[in-house]
């Protein structure tokens, strides 16, 4: 079993020696700090599982190095434990409201500290473990932030919606109050201008979270959701959204992620959409389709797609379009009947793309 390592940040020598010992005892690596600004540094280079440091400090307080260290990516997601020799609440709340894990109150025996590094370390594991994009990847990620009393509710309110085929999930300039998570079936995303013509800004498939830029935001939405086939989408109230991003570093830091992906892709279509060729863009639109909705990209890929949807993908004329893919056609990249298009040469797509 791999040894954890423990940072421990304490001014105080004897503190610091007798809290070191009883660590290495139970047989953690422990690498110590006599003050906040030395811990700070310490926690960059030695790179801990867990930092548990004091926060009446000369120099640099404990909150201080809590401030330092979350705004790096490096050591902002190591589960951090206050020591106090307050027992009041108002350093709970603040340390809490920062981002701390936990708190141990001076004095405290073995057991006690003991205990709490256990327990923190363990549940820093868990959450450490990669979920799955999907619906039972979804309920392990709720089970295991549920275990940290940060979002019971969030399991219980969780409403799934079943959709029909073009069913509005929200229209641009209403207000968010939910997060999105798609169970099954396929959404688009897109924003209309003045004229009422549609651009697509977005492909989701199951796994994936929608609709939580806006709310992040506080402004009304950019865009309208729709489903593009029987769909299901699970509803999660924007208190438990933000109760869940704010109450824990590591869910919070866990969540962004998942929600994150789609952001890098999206400036990149919006450069492509600048400065390609028609061509180029309804290539693009097809890679598009098959890497959102197709795993295995050396098998052809067939989809139920309207020819408007494309065009509002490329932004052009459905017309454009039309010849685009009939030119596609004869050269054998795709095939084509009614709706349905199969994607047959994805890699010369891509080279066409780029």
């Amino acid at each position: 079993m791999e040894t954890k390592k423990i940072l421990l940040i304490e001014d105080n020598p004897e503190m610091r020696e007798n809290t070191a010992e009883i660590l290495e005892l139970a047989n953690y690596e422990v690498v110590t700090a006599r003050n906040g600004k030395e811990g700070v540094l310490l926690a960059g280079q030695s790179e801990p599982d867990l930092i548990i440091c004091d926060i009446m400090m000369p120099e640099l307080d404990g909150y201080g190095v809590l401030h330092m260290l979350g705004k790096d990516e490096k050591t902002s997601n190591i589960p951090f434990v206050f020591l106090t020799a307050k027992a009041e609440k108002d350093d709970y709340r603040k340390g809490m409201t920062m981002g701390a894990d936990d708190y141990l109150t001076k004095p405290y025996d073995d057991v006690e500290l003991l205990n709490a590094v256990e327990i923190r370390l363990k549940k820093s594991e868990r959450l450490k473990r990669h979920f799955d994009r999907s619906a039972d990847g979804l309920d392990q990620f709720i089970k295991e932030a549920k275990s940290f009393d940060l979002i019971a509710k969030l399991a219980e309110d969780k409403k799934i919606k079943t959709l029909r085929k073009k069913e509005t999930i929200y229209t641009e300039g209403s207000y968010p109050s939910n997060v999105f998570f798609l169970q099954s079936g396929k959404v688009k995303a897109y924003k209309s201008n003045d004229n009422g013509k549609e651009y697509i800004t977005d492909l989701y498939k199951e796994g994936d979270f929608f609709g939580y830029l806006d709310l992040l935001q506080g402004e009304a939405y950019q865009e309208t959701a729709i489903s593009l086939e029987k769909s299901e989408v699970a509803m999660i109230p924007k208190d438990d959204f933000f109760n869940l991003l704010q109450g824990n570093r590591e869910v919070a830091s866990k969540f962004i992620k998942m929600l994150s992906n789609e952001i890098k892709d999206r400036e990149e279509r919006l450069l492509q959409l600048a400065y390609n060729s028609v061509r180029k863009r309804v290539a693009q639109a097809l890679v598009m389709l098959v890497q959102r909705y197709q795993d295995d990209r050396s098998k052809p890929f067939s989809m139920s797609i309207t020819r408007e949807d494309i065009a509002s993908m490329v932004g052009t004329a459905t017309e454009t379009v039309i010849r685009t893919l009939s030119d596609f056609k004869d050269k054998k990249l795709v095939d084509m009947k009614g709706s349905l298009i199969t994607v047959l040469e994805y890699e010369k797509l891509v080279r066409m793309r780029n």
